[in-house]
């Protein structure tokens, strides 16, 4: 049954009637004049959420949002200028779910059952020291065989392990993530076909949340050491291995690069057998990434994750006072 819009909603031109591929991204601007202008992007994806992690802390506010059929987001470079996309199953191609805990969505997925959609879940080995406010390691796992069960990974690749990102230290060696991805990867067999890797990146803003980590630079034979034990496990316990935006050659370990959003996976999912339509790469991301374009309905500043190498979130206060201004009524995530 088709979700229908809330009375407000506003109106989107009609979904074409072949199956959808191209020019199907469709919302509405608003300026700081208030001037509505029509927009048209190549593709329409959702993601949710690079910025936050919707399942884990806003999940009956995007439950709302498809059941009303519409969303409104914020331009981060702009906040002066929002959009109004539709959220009809006609005209979303897929919505791509990032996540470390997606458990509270779990029992809520019928919400999307008219939809392509996968889940990139983010399974790492650190403690409160890093990741701080995750729920314990064994419930985590616990939680992705659940939705593995429930979703299913074979054939389509709905669910996909992510060890992102590594980072060294005293506590946390390349000996220690080697031993500890080994472990985690034993426990998913049977319940991925993937896993995503990469080593963490020093954005200038998360700079003041690690210091205390006393994190150590990579070299490339730090990089190839991980990539070579990490490959060899992959393998056998059945997983690709693919890294996430570095720029390192590591395909002598039989390790590609990544699209995380990925059009080729999308064609699988939705069934097009060997039509793959291949949409354009993201140019808001790094050079590095893979992924193809998407339209993101998060808000930076608002994951109670609390991971410290997070980009995501800029400080502690700014995550509360956009926590405090939610409304799961409201169409737009913060604000």
């Amino acid at each position: 049954m088709k979700h229908e819009k809330a009375k407000n909603a506003p109106k989107y031109p009609p979904p074409p009637l072949s199956p959808p591929r191209v020019n199907q991204d469709h919302f509405l601007v608003k300026g700081k004049t208030g001037k509505r202008l029509a927009a048209i992007l190549e593709q329409m994806i959702i993601s949710a959420s690079r910025r936050t992690d919707i399942p884990a802390y806003y999940s009956d506010w995007f439950c709302k949002r498809i059941n009303e059929g519409f969303v409104s987001t914020r331009n981060p470079m702009n906040f002066n200028q929002t959009r109004e996309i539709t959220l009809s199953p006609d005209i979303v191609d897929c919505i791509v779910f990032w996540s470390k805990n997606p458990e509270p969505l779990i029992a809520k997925l019928d919400v999307v059952k008219d939809y392509a959609y996968y889940f990139q879940f983010t399974l790492n080995s650190y403690g409160s020291d890093v990741e701080v406010n995750l729920p314990a390691k064994s419930k985590r796992i616990e939680t992705f065989m659940k939705l593995s069960d429930k979703i299913g990974c074979q054939k389509n690749q709905k669910i996909i392990w992510r060890y992102d990102p590594i980072l060294l230290n005293d506590i946390y060696t390349i000996d220690y993530h080697i031993d500890n991805f080994g472990e985690t990867a034993l426990k998913l067999r049977g319940y991925t076909q993937k896993v995503i890797f990469s080593f963490i990146d020093f954005y200038k803003k998360i700079e003041a949340n690690i210091t205390h980590l006393k994190i150590k630079p990579f070299d490339d034979d730090d990089k190839n050491k991980i990539a070579k034990n990490f490959s060899v496990i992959a393998e056998s316990n059945g997983f690709l291995i693919e890294t996430c935006a570095e720029s390192i050659d590591l395909s002598s370990y039989g390790i590609s690069h990544a699209r995380c959003i990925d059009y080729e996976l999308i064609s699988r999912i939705k069934n097009c057998g060997t039509d793959i339509v291949k949409i354009n790469k993201d140019k808001n991301q790094r050079p590095e990434c893979g992924c193809a374009a998407a339209v993101d309905i998060g808000f930076y500043n608002s994951c109670q994750n609390a991971c410290l190498y997070c980009y995501a979130n800029s400080s502690a206060a700014a995550v509360k006072k956009n926590i405090t201004a939610h409304n799961q009524f409201s169409p737009m995530m913060i604000g």
